[in-house]
């Protein structure tokens, strides 16, 4: 009977460590992307963030400004995402585009120099 205790107490302990080393599962955020202006940006971002590593769904929604992005959470997080983001040229949330990169960008996906709405 001891033995069968002692075999329980194992099988438990070894199931509750299994447990809690298990993957923490998927995790879906939405950042905001005020400076994604058209469809070529969407399409630009949704193709480069979904080869960053965990991430497994991207949507961009240029009109209201807003990424929802679905990652891995033990792979990923969200300010490598906010980095991954402003590395392609456009602000995420509180992180600023890189220069260089927003440089980069074709015309159309820039703001205007003066700040006003560009007419399309």
């Amino acid at each position: 009977m001891k033995k069968l205790l002692l075999l329980m107490v194992a099988v438990l302990g070894i199931t509750a460590m299994g447990l809690a080393q298990q993957k923490k599962g998927s995790q879906t955020v939405t950042i905001q992307t005020p400076t994604v202006q058209c469809q070529m940006c969407k399409e630009r971002m949704e193709k480069y963030l979904l080869r960053e590593e965990g991430v497994q769904k991207v949507t961009v929604d240029f009109r209201n400004k807003r990424t929802k992005v679905t990652f891995l959470a033990e792979r990923q997080n969200i300010e490598n995402i906010k980095a991954a983001i402003a590395n392609i040229g456009y602000d995420a949330d509180d992180v600023k585009a890189d220069e260089e990169a927003y440089k980069k960008l074709p015309r159309c996906c820039q703001k205007p120099a003066d700040g006003s709405e560009k007419k399309q």
